[in-house]
């Protein structure tokens, strides 16, 4: 539901959903709750906001309650969130200003710019509000770079990032990577059908 403010300028709020990983899912909540003066009441009440919804989403993952449940007990918190910050943005700073204060206005007003993303995942069935699956994809990848220390040419690069999206993807789908790269390097060899990393293919 909130991202990190480095991560803000690169989403399009139209295409791409305001994901975070877990453990900075407050980064920039939490930043603005350790602000002295009004900032510290503005962070606190959106945590609780975030604690809520998330609590929601938790309750529809596990079963407790259907997804129209899950958008009806979510709409509110939206609703809050969203005038919270505006409220924020109302209130504003002076242009140029350096205070805690108007680092919190900077960031809500960022936030509130792509707000139709934040909402992605209660709007797009299958997107989830964090991208812990995409840094579980990319964990081995930085394992691997860090026992190997790298590679050194751009065609080993090339293939290590082909190698890693083939085998990450077939995990995720729970098929056989060993099957797959065996059929590829035959269709390879003998000019034949090149297995599809799309199931239903």
């Amino acid at each position: 539901m909130c991202v990190g403010r480095s991560r803000l300028s690169r989403l399009d709020a139209l295409q791409k959903p305001a994901v975070h990983p877990h453990r900075e899912r407050c980064a920039d909540l939490a930043a603005i709750a350790e602000r002295q003066g009004a900032s510290r009441e503005i962070g606190a009440q959106m945590l609780a906001l975030q604690q809520h919804l998330f609590a929601h989403w938790h309750q529809w993952k596990s079963g407790a309650i259907d997804r129209p449940q899950l958008l009806h007990r979510c709409h509110p918190l939206r609703l809050a969130f969203e005038a919270t910050l505006q409220r924020v943005v109302d209130l504003g700073c002076e242009r140029g200003e350096q205070t805690p204060w108007a680092q919190t206005v900077r960031t809500c007003r960022q936030l509130l710019q792509r707000k139709q993303a934040l909402w992605t995942f209660l709007e797009t069935p299958g997107i989830e509000p964090t991208n812990n699956a995409a840094e579980r994809a990319l964990r081995q990848s930085v394992i691997h770079r860090k026992i190997s220390h790298g590679v050194q040419s751009s065609g080993g690069a090339i293939c290590r990032s082909r190698l890693l999206t083939v085998t990450a993807t077939l995990r995720q789908q729970g098929r056989d990577v060993w099957q797959f790269l065996e059929q590829a390097w035959i269709a390879h060899r003998l000019g034949g059908v090149m297995p599809s990393l799309v199931p239903d293919r």
